[in-house]
């Protein structure tokens, strides 16, 4: 049994090394865009079959989101941002527990640290979120978005004040708390995410090892409401600060 916390290089293309959680990311987003047209290439007045699974996703998330802004005009802006983050984390979760990921690939031989050789086995297919570069690039895109969006509420100086205060020493202090706060969203979301999704990876790999028919089954059951509550926790994270951001002035 091999588990490697990093992603493993499948080929290179001009010298560029593609890892198999590369390679699950594409595949999550060319899943996405073949269901999208399939839902959309014929819009019925009145939704049926892969239509309304689909716009009934569209409007729950649609409906949950303007729960928590409690107005229309944040709702419009927030939704495809949170409702991406959503549907692309939760889609990449439950493509890693398919039949092929992790299963599928081929040996290569490699050098140990002392000079000797052995072989490990490389899967085609890795969970996306099993990798710390995919997290990492979806919590900074969470909260370089929230910083965006709250300089166009507030604009540049007042969204500023926030981490840059000389009013006072307390005032100056409390802004660099705030800094560094927006800083350690990007460490908290992006380690939350990957943590979750690779050590439920290993928990999989390790029953199917020691029991690969009956015992397995119940874990995946457990896999797919966990990967569904990351991906629910990452968009509502999202959701919230984007929301504070926007407002957190407007009381002072």
């Amino acid at each position: 049994m091999h588990v490697s916390i990093t992603p493993e290089i499948v080929t290179h293309i001009f010298g560029v090394p593609v890892t198999n959680t590369l390679i699950a990311s594409l595949m999550t987003t060319v899943v996405l865009v073949v269901i999208v047209y399939f839902a959309t290439r014929k819009v019925n007045e009145v939704p049926k079959g892969l239509q309304n699974l689909f716009e009934m996703i569209i409007e729950s998330l649609f409906k949950m989101i303007d729960d928590v802004t409690g107005d229309r005009k944040q709702t419009y802006q927030f939704f495809p941002l949170v409702a991406t983050i959503f549907i692309f984390i939760i889609v990449s979760n439950w493509l890693g527990l398919l039949p092929g990921f992790g299963s599928i690939g081929f040996h290569e031989t490699v050098s140990g640290m002392h000079g000797e050789e052995h072989t490990v086995f490389v899967s085609f297919f890795r969970s996306a979120n099993s990798d710390l570069n995919t997290t990492l690039a979806l919590a900074m895109i969470s909260v370089f978005a929230t910083q965006i969006f709250g300089i166009l509420a507030l604009g540049v100086f007042k969204y500023g004040g926030k981490f840059i205060n000389f009013s006072s020493p307390i005032s100056f202090f409390v802004g660099i708390l705030e800094l560094i706060g927006e800083l350690a969203k990007i460490i908290s979301f992006s380690f939350r995410l990957f943590g979750n999704v690779f050590a439920g990876e290993v928990l999989l790999v390790v029953i199917m090892t020691l029991a690969p028919f009956i015992a397995p089954l119940p874990f995946f059951g457990l896999e797919l409401f966990v990967g569904f509550i990351q991906a629910l926790v990452f968009a509502m994270l999202t959701l919230v600060f984007l929301k504070v951001a926007v407002t957190a002035h407007e009381e002072h």
